[in-house]
């Protein structure tokens, strides 16, 4: 019986340090480029795993021999800014029917081409002028969208309808990608009640695989105030049907898992460098900003991984100064998928933030009410 219990003993410890191990390893890449450490780069998606694990051997070691805590306490310290990236503890309140007067109000949302694809791939109608008219609800002053969708029919223009139905006159489009017959086209956008006074638009390598949605800015005169605000849309994994039936493969671990896992981490892989290439681009550019700033979109990587850590540097991140959780904001493949923010810099007090829940989409908007503070910058 004694050899029993020391046994399990220390195969309890063996798997806290390696647990502790791996924890710490998916830590590291809040500094080492995916392109390089791309293996390390894929353990961010295990993150969450990691975290309940060690979470769970510290409650089990307080009880069965306290000292041994200790390994999960340390690696849950070392990765305290990795954890507070991931999980948001602000039990603040918000209530998006009242705005300040002095606030300004940012919505980003990945529209998914305005749903004109998916839903009529299966037979049913768009969902375009529900979700124009969601976004219409949310008494919005700056609207940064990404899979932006405009076709060339003007009588369907949703430029139209948000800047004069909407009422949003001014706006900034990077069209990145258009139909040889130029039917429509697909980019990232930027809308404001507020005059643009300037713009610009950093266009990424071409690559490999579909290149993805520009860095644009616009130069934004707020009541005297001048701000900037970015929006991008970085390197998707561009997963096919196909590969979301390899994720439920892995999930149930069927007999082709071998196979299933190397697609996938095939994918991955290509994505991640790419994303961090881009980051560096969008690091640049960031620092070479004059004005407060804000920027936002779909990074297509999770709170842990270098492409957060590398854009947000000293950013805010507005999701987790105000909310309490993961705050998933993509709808598939797994619950703890935050992968759509809004960053301001410090001249910005954030009010509040909130995810806005839609059935039209696979990702959720994110809005938030920011407040210029008197700065000398």
């Amino acid at each position: 019986m004694t050899s029993l219990r020391k046994f399990t003993k220390r195969f309890f410890l063996l798997l806290n340090f390696v647990t502790g191990f791996l924890f710490l390893l998916a830590c590291c890449n809040a500094f080492l480029h995916p392109d390089k450490w791309w293996f390390i780069s894929l353990l961010a998606f295990f993150f969450p795993l990691f975290l309940v694990l060690l979470l769970a051997f510290f409650i089990f070691w307080l009880f069965a021999c306290a000292r041994y805590a200790l390994i999960s306490g340390v690696c849950l310290l070392i990765g305290w800014q990795n954890i507070h990236a991931f999980f948001g503890f602000s039990l603040a309140k918000h209530d998006f029917s009242h705005k300040a007067s002095n606030s300004i109000r940012l919505m980003t949302w990945n529209v998914r081409s305005w749903d004109e694809f998916t839903t009529r791939k299966q037979g049913a109608s768009g969902h375009r002028l529900p979700m124009l008219e969601l976004v219409g609800q949310q008494n919005a002053d700056i609207l940064c969208f990404q899979e932006f969708y405009e076709p060339a029919d003007s009588a369907k223009s949703n430029i139209r309808y948000i800047s004069q139905l909407l009422h949003f006159p001014y706006f900034f489009f990077s069209g990145d990608f258009q139909t040889h017959k130029s039917k429509y086209q697909n980019g990232v956008i930027i809308f404001s009640k507020y005059p643009i006074a300037g713009t610009s638009t950093q266009h990424y390598d071409v690559d490999s695989l579909r290149k993805p949605e520009s860095l644009i800015s616009a130069d934004i005169l707020v009541n005297g105030h001048m701000i900037r605000v970015y929006t991008t849309h970085l390197q998707s994994v561009l997963f096919k049907p196909k590969d979301f039936r390899n994720v439920e493969i892995i999930q149930n671990a069927e007999d082709s898992l071998l196979e299933a896992s190397r697609s996938l981490a095939k994918k991955l892989r290509n994505a991640l460098s790419l994303r961090g290439y881009q980051a560096d681009r969008v690091r640049k550019q960031l620092d070479l900003c004059p004005y407060p700033y804000v920027i936002c979109g779909d990074f297509n990587d999770v709170p842990t991984s270098y492409t957060y850590f590398h854009i947000r540097g000293k950013l805010q991140d507005a999701f987790i100064a105000k909310n309490f959780g993961i705050g998933r904001t993509y709808i598939h493949i797994s619950p703890t998928l935050r992968i759509d923010y809004i960053l301001p810099s410090p001249e910005f007090l954030i009010d509040q933030t909130m995810k806005l829940s839609s059935p039209f989409s696979d990702h959720k908007a994110v809005l938030t009410d920011l407040q210029l503070q008197d700065s000398k910058r």
